[in-house]
C-alpha cells in the first residue's frame, strides 16, 4: 500500500480555525479501552498517490462535513507511535492551518472505525485548551495554538519531535 512507508503511515492533519479563532477538535477513544479518551485535530492517512494537501481536505470533509475551507501553510511535523484498536500505529504527521466560516459539522462521512472511536466534535478557544486537564494531541497544542494566533504561521513547518504512547 503506497500510504505506508517503511511501516509508517503518512498523515495530514488540519488545525481548523473558525472566524473567532476557535479550533475544531474531535473527541476519541480506543474501542478496546473506551475509558481512555483524548481530543485531536481532524485528519488521517494519505491514500494511494494522493498528496498531503488533498488528503487534508478529504479528511476534513469526511470527518467534519466541512468542505468550504481555505487550506493554509504547513505548520508542524510530528512523528508518533501509539497503540489503538488492537495494533501499533507509526505515523509521520503534517499539520496544516485551515480556515472556515462554517461552524456546523456533519459526521455522516465517518468510516466504520471512526464511528467506533469518535464520540463528538467541539470548537475550543485557546484559553479553554490552556486550562483543560483532558488529553489533547499533539500534546503541546494549546501553546502551539497560542503562538500561531499571536505570531502567525511559521515560515517553514516546525518539527514537534516524537510522541510515543
Amino acid at each position: 500500500m503506497s500510504e505506508e512507508r517503511a511501516g509508517r503511515r503518512r498523515v495530514a492533519r488540519v488545525v481548523l480555525l473558525d472566524p473567532a479563532d476557535r479550533v475544531l477538535l474531535m473527541h476519541g477513544f480506543d474501542p478496546a479501552e473506551p475509558s481512555r479518551t483524548w481530543w485531536f485535530t481532524p485528519g488521517g492517512g494519505v491514500e494511494g498517490e494522493e498528496g498531503l494537501e488533498a488528503a487534508a481536505l478529504r479528511e476534513v470533509a469526511e470527518e467534519t462535513g466541512i468542505t468550504r475551507l481555505r487550506l493554509g501553510p504547513r505548520l508542524w511535523r510530528r512523528d508518533c507511535s501509539f497503540r489503538f484498536d488492537g495494533r501499533r500505529w507509526e505515523q509521520d504527521e503534517t499539520y496544516f492551518l485551515g480556515r472556515t466560516q462554517t461552524l456546523d459539522v456533519d459526521i455522516s462521512g465517518h468510516t466504520d472505525l471512526e464511528r467506533r472511536s469518535v464520540n463528538g466534535l467541539r470548537w475550543w478557544t485557546c484559553e479553554e485548551l490552556l486550562r483543560t486537564r483532558e488529553t489533547v494531541y499533539p500534546i503541546r497544542l494549546a501553546g502551539l495554538l497560542r503562538t500561531l494566533l499571536d505570531e502567525g504561521p511559521p515560515l517553514s513547518p516546525i518539527p514537534l519531535g516524537t510522541e510515543r504512547d
